[in-house]
């Protein structure tokens, strides 16, 4: 029997309800409203880059246009409804999930061990005991705080001394939790300190199997459509074979239905979804107008499955020579609607109050319209306004031919 097949449109709109795109940006932007947010799109990236704001105030900012960097701090910091961990990269997560990362911490800390050991990091076990007894001592450390009478490695910025790498590994393995951070500087106190105490590694019994069953049906509750690779992709802890398990008995238990996606550029991809959803073609229009996004955005994460979908390729530049860059240092890129349109190369002068735009490049195919200027024009007006400046200055011929 031939499979039942979502064209490219219906694809993309699935996609984006998903990750609350399609509906009009407005809404809660804090408190439990917020939380309801990162609980649908599962995690936010956090990334220290801030040439206009933060990329986990972006992404949350491009949904609830209300947002502002102290909600995501009050409710990670103060209320404690988020943890900090990794999921592809560092993330905040709902609170909620904590007893699902035992499993990530287990795995985390025998790839750590052999991983780190080979990266000229010797004796950073001998350093366990010595950090848990200050911390237990004097509160909350960052890095600076441990380590002090030790020599740091002459590898780069990742090459850390025996302490820094003992808080590093204690945090991934669920010893230590994040409290917050300084100056993007991070802070880690006991785990029992933070988490509930029911919640805490070695108060929850850790069951692989339940564990992977949760991950991968969140991972789909969010994507809306898989493949199983991109079901262990969504939170990095689920392996490759564990996830192609998943799938197969997600089938036979009727969980789940083999479908077939159209992409961008008009193959056909063999995917799972869920039966009981509705018909993505009845779902609504996205808005028509326009939103910067981040380039960590959720949407965007996986840069493979965007251009399948979106036609839009897109790769960060910020480790490119300029010379070799094709657009710029870190650039927006720009959604309309359901199609990507462009990116922006902008950023926020703060000592000259003025947010700056260098250059936009059009997406092949789109024509920048006067029309498509005021759109935008009204979405950095916004964005001026999250980020507290006056103004907004177009810099000489800033509308670039596509590339």
């Amino acid at each position: 029997m031939a499979l039942r097949r979502l064209d490219n449109r219906a694809a993309r709109a699935l996609f984006m309800d998903r990750h609350a795109l399609l509906e009009r940006p407005s809404g809660n932007a804090k408190g439990a409203g917020l939380l309801e947010l990162i609980q649908r799109l599962g995690f936010v990236q956090l990334d220290s880059i801030n040439t206009v704001a933060r990329a986990h105030d972006m992404i949350l900012f491009s949904r609830r246009p209300s947002y502002r960097a102290r909600n995501l701090s009050r409710l990670y910091e103060q209320d404690r409804a988020l943890f900090e961990h990794w999921t592809h990269d560092a993330a905040v997560i709902p609170m909620a999930f904590y007893p699902h990362w035992h499993l990530r911490f287990q795995r985390d800390a025998a790839l750590l061990k052999s991983r780190w050991r080979n990266w000229r990091r010797d004796g950073f076990e001998q350093q366990f005991e010595s950090v848990l007894t200050h911390i237990r001592d004097h509160g909350p450390v960052s890095s600076s705080d441990v380590g002090k009478d030790e020599k740091k490695g002459s590898g780069g910025w990742w090459d850390w001394h025996p302490s820094k790498t003992a808080l590093e590994f204690l945090w991934r393995s669920g010893a230590l939790a994040v409290v917050g951070r300084q100056g993007f500087q991070k802070r880690y106190d006991l785990t029992e300190r933070v988490i509930e105490t029911h919640l805490c590694p070695g108060n929850l019994p850790c069951d692989a199997e339940q564990t992977i069953d949760w991950l991968c049906n969140a991972a789909l509750d969010r994507l809306g459509f898989a493949t199983s690779g991109e079901l262990a992709a969504f939170w990095d802890t689920v392996s490759a074979s564990e996830a192609r398990e998943w799938v197969k008995q997600a089938l036979i238990k009727g969980h789940a239905e083999e479908i077939e996606v159209t992409c961008a550029d008009g193959r056909a991809r063999k995917v799972i979804t869920r039966p009981e959803w509705p018909d993505p073609t009845n779902l609504p229009p996205a808005p028509g107008r326009m939103r910067v996004l981040s380039p960590f955005d959720p949407m965007l994460r996986d840069r493979n499955r965007a251009e399948r979908l979106f036609d839009f390729h897109y790769r960060i530049e910020v480790f490119v020579p300029a010379p070799k860059r094709n657009y710029g240092y870190y650039v927006f890129p720009l959604l309309e609607g359901d199609r990507m349109v462009g990116r922006i190369d902008m950023k926020a002068h703060r000592d000259q109050d003025v947010l700056r735009v260098t250059a936009l490049w059009p997406e092949r195919g789109v024509r920048w319209t006067d029309a498509r200027t005021r759109r935008l024009e009204s979405e950095l007006d916004r964005v001026r306004r999250f980020t507290g400046l006056t103004r907004i200055e177009f810099v000489g011929e800033w509308l670039k031919d596509p590339v």
